[in-house]
This record gives C-alpha cells, sequence and structure tokens, in this order.
C-alpha cells in the first residue's frame, strides 16, 4: 500500500506539472492589445450555418477572389503555398481564416527560406497583412450623381492592414495577404520556409511556403520603363489626418504614401498652378500649390514655395521624370488671386477666347516658364489639361504657341481628337479608343509619351472596390499588346469621407476615387495593379532578349500569348484565367 500511495502521488504530481506546462506554454505569447479601427457592419444579412465549422479553420486560398467576410469560404484545404518569381520581383499569396469561435491576438512569424545548395533568403521578405473590409457598390459602373439607395451595397475586401497583430470574430472570414519581396542578389533555385500562425487560444499553425526565384532580374521601379501616372492628392492627406494643408505634420504625414507610389514606379508629379482645376469633383478640394496677387500697381506676383517644396519632395522619393500641371482649362474656366489693394481673394470665370483668359494667363505662363528654367525643370514639366472640348484646347495651345511655346503639353483626351496635337508630349487616351498606327509610330520616334486611362464609365477593366481584383493586372498586359507605354488613373488618393470603411463616393463607382488607404495602407487593387506593372516590365525585358539573341521562336511564343489580351471587353474565360494562363508562359520563358 505504502509503494501504491507513493505512486499515485508521484503520478498527481507529473499531471499536475503537465497542467501547469501546458498552461503555461499557453499563455507564452504575452497578451496584446490588437488596436486597429473598426469596419462598418456587413449589410449582407443572407443566413449562413457556422455549425459546420469547428474552430479556427485555414488554408491557401487565391489571389484572384475577394472572400466575403460573412461567408464560409469554398476553398480546397492547402496547408502549403508555392509560387515563382524574378529576382527583384515582389509575389503574392492569400492565406484564408474562419472561424465559429472569436480568434484572439493572431500573429504571423518567417522563417528563414532555404535552398538545397545552401542560399537563403532572410525571412524578412515575407509580410502578412490583414485584409479589411469597405462598403462598396454592387457592380454598378457609370459617371454622375449616385443616390446610394439606387445601388446595392455589400462589403468588399480590399484594404491590408498593417497591425502587428489581429483579434478575429466569430462567425467571419478573415483573409491575410502574403507578399514576398525577392532580393535582387539571391541565387536562382527553389527555397523552402514556413509561415507561423500564432494566436493566443488557438496555438500555433505551421504553414509551407516554397518560392522558386528564376533566373532573370526586374529592376528597381526607378529604372521600369513603364510609364506609371496616378494623381496625388496632397489635401486628402491633410484633412483625413486632422492637420493643417502644407504643415510640418502634414509634409511628414505624406511620406509613406508618396514613397508607396514611388516605389510602383510612378513617373509623374501632379500640381496645380491655381484653383482647384477639376472645380472640386471629390470630397476634398484641391489646396493652391501657386498663389497668385495681383498687386496695388497693377502688376502680378506669384508665389511658388508650395510649388518648388512639393516636386523637390516628390523627386527625393523618387518620382522624377515628369511634372504635369493642371490646368490652363480648369472645369469651371475659374481662377483666383489675392487683389492687394482690398485683401481680398477674387474670382474669375477666365473661358477660353475671352479677355480674361488671355489676360490672366500670360503673365503667368511667362512667369512659370522663366521659374522653371531656374530650376531646372523646364524639359520635364507641361501644361495639362483633362478632357477638354476640342474647341477650348484649339485656343489654350495656341496661347501656349504664341507665349511659352518652349513648355510642354499634356492631355488626358476623351474626344479621341489626339490626331490634332501630333507633338504633345504626353497624351492619354480613353480606354476603347485606339491610335492610329502611323501616329504611334511617329509618336514613339519622337519620343512622345502615349498611355490610355480608365475611368467611371469603364466597365471592364477597372480598379473599382467590386471589380475583379485580376482586372488590375490585366491593365499591365493590355498596355504592352497594344503597344502603349502605360496608363493614368485619375487619383491615387483622393479619399472619401470615411475611406477606411466607405469607398463609394456620390459621382463615382466605389473605389474609382483611390486605390490606397491611409496611415500608408496598401489594398489588393493596389498590389494587383504593381505585379501588372511587373508583368509588362518582364514583357519588355523578354522582348528585348529574345530580338537580340535572334531567337524567334521564344519570340513568337511571348507575341501569341500577348495578342490574347488585346481585348475591349472581358473575356469568356475569365479575366483570372486569361492573366493567369499569360503569367504561366512568361514564368516558362522566364526559365
Amino acid at each position: 500500500m505504502k509503494y501504491k500511495r507513493e505512486y499515485n502521488q508521484k503520478r498527481y504530481l507529473i499531471l499536475f506539472l503537465g497542467t501547469v506546462l501546458i498552461a503555461a506554454c499557453n499563455q507564452s505569447r504575452p497578451t496584446k492589445s490588437c488596436e486597429t479601427y473598426t469596419e462598418a457592419n456587413d449589410p449582407d444579412t443572407t443566413h449562413v450555418d457556422w455549425s459546420q465549422v469547428d474552430g479556427l479553420n485555414y488554408s491557401f486560398g487565391t489571389i484572384d477572389q475577394r472572400y466575403a467576410k460573412s461567408a464560409i469560404p469554398q476553398v480546397d484545404p492547402s496547408t502549403s503555398w508555392s509560387g515563382s518569381g524574378w529576382r527583384g520581383e515582389t509575389i503574392s499569396a492569400q492565406l484564408v481564416l474562419w472561424s465559429d469561435q472569436a480568434v484572439d491576438q493572431i500573429e504571423f512569424e518567417f522563417s528563414t527560406f532555404k535552398a538545397d545548395n545552401g542560399s537563403t533568403m532572410d525571412a524578412a521578405i515575407g509580410q502578412a497583412r490583414f485584409v479589411r473590409y469597405v462598403l462598396t457598390d454592387i457592380f454598378a459602373p457609370g459617371c454622375g450623381y449616385r443616390k446610394p439607395e439606387d445601388f446595392p451595397v455589400s462589403l468588399s475586401a480590399d484594404a491590408l492592414d498593417n497591425v502587428a497583430c489581429f483579434d478575429m470574430a466569430a462567425n467571419t472570414t478573415l483573409p491575410i495577404w502574403l507578399s514576398f519581396d525577392i532580393p535582387s542578389d539571391v541565387s536562382p533555385g527553389s527555397y523552402t520556409g514556413t509561415l507561423s500562425m500564432h494566436t493566443q487560444n488557438a496555438g500555433t499553425k505551421k504553414l509551407n511556403i516554397s518560392i522558386e526565384v528564376l533566373p532573370q532580374t526586374l529592376p528597381p521601379p526607378s529604372d521600369w520603363i513603364f510609364h506609371l501616372d496616378l494623381w496625388q492628392h496632397p489635401s486628402a492627406i491633410a484633412r483625413v489626418h486632422g492637420v493643417k494643408v502644407w504643415s510640418e505634420e502634414h509634409w511628414k504625414l505624406m511620406e509613406v504614401p508618396m514613397k508607396m507610389l514611388a516605389d510602383a514606379g510612378q513617373k509623374v508629379i501632379t500640381a496645380n498652378v491655381n484653383k482647384d482645376p477639376w472645380n472640386n469633383q471629390c470630397f476634398d478640394p484641391y489646396e493652391d500649390m501657386v498663389r497668385w496677387t495681383k498687386k496695388a500697381d497693377n502688376t502680378w506676383e506669384y508665389d511658388y514655395v508650395i510649388f518648388d517644396r512639393w516636386v523637390n519632395f516628390m523627386m527625393d522619393l523618387g518620382v522624377d521624370k515628369l511634372i504635369n500641371c493642371y490646368s490652363l482649362l480648369p472645369w469651371n474656366h475659374e481662377i483666383h488671386y489675392l487683389d492687394e489693394a482690398s485683401g481680398d481673394t477674387v474670382n474669375v470665370s477666365a473661358k477660353p477666347g475671352s479677355k480674361e483668359f488671355t489676360e490672366l494667363w500670360t503673365p503667368f505662363l511667362t512667369s512659370f516658364r522663366d521659374h522653371l528654367k531656374d530650376k531646372g525643370w523646364l524639359e520635364m514639366t507641361n501644361i495639362a489639361m483633362d478632357e477638354r472640348a476640342p474647341e477650348e484646347m484649339k485656343i489654350a495651345l495656341a496661347l501656349l504657341e504664341k507665349v511659352v511655346p518652349d513648355l510642354g503639353v499634356a492631355l488626358a483626351d476623351n474626344h479621341k481628337s489626339y490626331q490634332q496635337y501630333p507633338m504633345l508630349k504626353d497624351i492619354c487616351i480613353a480606354f476603347g479608343a485606339e491610335f492610329d498606327e502611323k501616329d504611334l509610330a511617329f509618336r514613339k520616334e519622337n519620343d512622345l509619351i502615349s498611355t490610355y486611362y480608365v475611368c467611371c464609365a469603364d466597365e471592364f477593366p477597372n480598379v473599382f472596390t467590386f471589380s475583379d481584383p485580376s482586372e488590375a493586372v490585366f491593365m499591365g498586359w493590355y498596355t504592352r499588346a497594344v503597344g502603349l507605354d502605360g496608363y493614368l488613373h485619375w487619383s491615387y488618393n483622393s479619399w472619401t469621407e470615411s475611406p477606411l470603411t466607405d469607398s463609394r463616393f456620390r459621382t463615382w463607382p466605389a473605389g474609382d476615387t483611390y486605390v490606397i488607404y491611409p496611415d500608408g495602407r496598401s489594398s489588393i487593387r493596389f498590389e494587383r495593379m504593381k505585379e501588372g506593372i511587373q508583368d509588362a516590365e518582364k514583357i519588355r525585358i523578354l522582348r528585348e532578349q529574345f530580338t537580340v539573341g535572334a531567337d524567334a521562336e521564344k519570340l513568337a511564343v511571348l507575341e501569341e500569348v500577348l495578342a490574347r489580351f488585346d481585348i475591349k471587353a472581358a473575356p469568356e474565360v475569365g479575366t483570372a484565367a486569361l492573366v493567369n494562363q499569360g503569367k504561366k508562359v512568361l514564368a516558362e520563358l522566364s526559365r
């Protein structure tokens, strides 16, 4: 009996210590406050039977799908993911979590990535971001005033939150966006690593990652040839963060989002030379960058301090090819200035062809040209116009030719009248319109920029928050398929009133006004857009290699797959299928 008691005592002690150890392991990750912003409520009240789900589930999904927040995702169970990319390329994956119970403090940790030959990629090449949801329209392209009640609304998975940990509510789905920045100096080969998902109340889960590094090298974004022109909106950043426009706090807050843009290969600095050029077509009016003053003696004085700082600011971040200045033809024809004699700000309607148009713009253009020459910026600066009638363009170009013939001109044109302006440095036409082959050849021979844009009216392709994510990739392929230099989107960050929760706006389809979110948050749309630009650069590089190397067979394969992207409507096979077919061929040619 003595030995039995001693045995039982030891047995109970072991069980007790084991329980303590298990509890300690479960609490090994200290509780954190995973603070972030609050999403809008899901308007989809369709009943989902979450009783079929038992605890935390997870699987790799596809980057071609936006997974609904309140639905159980339809994915094939997989805890392993493999991808491939060039050295210097960023590739993406999407992990999907769903649970009928709350999961606290979800965090991710990458291991070092190792190849069989001993080469490694640091764990820091991997990034995991929590996908957040915003209110969106349900497939409602078109331009003009929109009554909210006219369009059904849903939640769209789009914003990528940068928080280190996240608390997941019960009966919800949570996508995780994974990005891998392949180093430009790493050895080609297959690398494997793990992704650890730590949670406070569901333990740690391990997932396997395999990355094939192809032998080709993508140059840094500053060396990309693709002409990206996403219009910047500094005033929106000040308003969202509650700081004064052009204050030191404002300049500091612009650093991260504008560096994100530079790292996407942006080529153009968006500037305005007087009053809001677009007559406040978005939530925030554009604050002046050049301040006009009519002196008491009727002479003019122009303050370029903000303009100069903005240009230098963007150049320091790496955006340094062009400065497009809007606009000689503002949408409401108004300009304003400070009248020194009265101390009042005076608004003037200066319609093209009027006396006011000539008298107000002539002295400014002369001063602006001289200032640009002093700064060394004249060759890279354009006076830019956007969707103006051919009659107005004719008057504006005549004034420019007379007063400042050495100043460049840019035009985004939806009138298909670009042939009237063959020597414009930068012409962007609407998607669906086409350059004549001879005109395009002329522009290429003279180093003139030829691009296209999508807008509120384009059902396909687009980057609305309800658009198929693969359409953002398609846009890069389309650019190469039709022989253009790049594309323009009218707004990079013209945020709505509450951009983190509601992407809808009163006049444009949801998401049309911005592709990134406040506080340096990217989006699924922006990540896929960059992916398409990378593909366009890879196509350009392979074309050059196959041409120089006289590899007619590979060149023919590349041109054949690229020709499938010369379309004006969504393909019957689906945009994602078309894009993935193209990317598969591109990867094979890269090997």
